[in-house]
């Protein structure tokens, strides 16, 4: 008897549009219909995180400087993102994911990749399951999102692209309609071609899609080598195994803040440590795992660059074991001239703190737990009314002589 034949894959790519923007627009009347960019003010040093699409007009986009930002539209609204705030409605939109899958890779805070083949039964083909949840996500969180319908993951994150914002755009599933819908595109929609290639490929007068597909192998083995030659190779015609990956998490958790003018007071920037410790201590509560490292970052007034790391003790659950750890790595900095940037971050995840004999004078095991209840407690607070709804009293520790730095690399 032979093999029953599989059914087709199905897969979405769900872009939510502008989102940062979206959300700020949404949730204040007044930004609506309005260039408006979220990240750094004009007047300082930072960038742009997004943009909503009236500033997009303008060539405003993410990564831009917000001074240029600023140049660019003098009438654009400038406001400071508000990650707490993002992250909720990213997880109501995930939220809504998943009642159609299981199977959604999250991409970032406002993507993901789902597989929805073995959705059908209950909810229709693929282009009726994105419309259903373009529906869910207008009608629940006045927002909107792109949606790419495909056989494959590549092929959907193309579909989303297509028409934003706002768009629908369901890719063909036969292999010639594929090639040809590939043909006329630039090569840098293929993954991988970022500019230092693209420069590669033009040098070689191949611009298209379709000059990729008809390119003898050896002319794209010299011109990206063989493994990328290949690769690419597959992707012009269209070709992509890749399955949904679940346990897509970050490697690191760190946060930077770049000063307006270059600051030279040490209290000033444990302050700022303080704040970016606080920050870093809650994503690393959402994201449940266990950092068993810790790293400064400091950039001084000349650009130059120099980190210092140090393992845990043990792999902490509570913000008062950061704390400890990036005020030591800083009270060891001689500031040997005014800061421009400082940040900090946590690696080396784990899933669980193994049996580990306690130090002499660590916190007790109840006293632990009572932190830790207390600290996700004023997480919840935070979630419902606000990141300013409740403060964290400020108690650095004692500082000691500090030694010279290292640079980039040191540890």
């Amino acid at each position: 008897m032979p093999e029953p034949v599989p059914p087709p894959r199905v897969f979405l790519h769900v872009d939510m549009d502008a989102f940062y923007a979206s959300v700020e627009q949404r949730d204040h009347p007044e930004y609506r219909g309005k260039p408006l960019v979220v990240g750094a003010p004009p007047t300082q040093r930072g960038v742009v995180a997004t943009a909503s699409y009236e500033a997009r007009t303008f060539g405003i986009h993410s990564a831009m400087p917000s001074r240029e930002a600023g140049q660019r539209c003098p009438h654009a609204i400038f406001v400071p993102p508000d990650m707490p705030r993002y992250e909720m409605v990213s997880a109501q939109v995930f939220a809504i994911f998943n009642r159609y899958t299981p199977f959604v890779e999250g991409l970032s805070i406002d993507e993901a990749f789902l597989d929805v083949t073995g959705s059908r039964r209950l909810y229709g083909s693929g282009e009726e399951i994105a419309r259903r949840i373009k529906a869910d996500i207008l009608s629940e969180l006045a927002l909107t999102c792109s949606v790419g319908v495909a056989p494959n993951k590549f092929l959907a994150k193309l579909g989303s692209e297509y028409n934003k914002p706002d768009g629908l755009t369901v890719l063909p599933s036969d292999s010639k309609s594929i090639i040809a819908f590939l043909r006329p595109l630039p090569v840098t929609r293929l993954w991988g071609v970022g500019k230092v290639t693209r420069q590669a490929f033009d040098r070689a007068a191949l611009h298209t899609i379709g000059d990729i597909q008809d390119a003898p192998i050896p002319l794209l083995q010299s011109v990206v080598g063989p493994h990328n030659a290949a690769h690419l190779r597959s992707l012009s015609f269209g070709e992509d195994p890749r399955e949904i990956e679940l346990d897509i998490r970050e490697k690191s958790i760190s946060r930077e803040h770049t000063y307006l003018h270059d600051e030279r007071s040490r209290a000033a920037l444990e302050n700022t440590l303080f704040d970016l410790v606080e920050d870093v201590a809650r994503r690393l509560r959402a994201d449940g795992r266990l950092a068993t490292g810790g790293r400064l970052k400091i950039r001084w007034k000349d650009f130059e660059t120099f980190t210092r790391q140090r393992p845990f003790p043990r792999p902490p659950r509570i913000e008062e074991d950061l704390q400890a750890l990036a005020q030591g790595l800083f009270r060891d900095v001689a500031l040997e001239q005014p800061v421009r940037l400082i940040g900090f971050g946590v690696t080396g995840f784990v899933e669980h703190d193994h049996a580990r004999q306690l130090d002499l004078f660590d916190l007790p095991v109840e006293t632990r737990s009572k932190k830790e209840k207390l600290e996700k407690a004023v997480d919840q607070i935070r979630r419902e009314h606000g990141p300013a709804a409740i403060r964290r009293a400020r108690t650095l520790p004692p500082r000691k002589k500090p030694s010279p730095p290292r640079r980039e690399g040191a540890s």
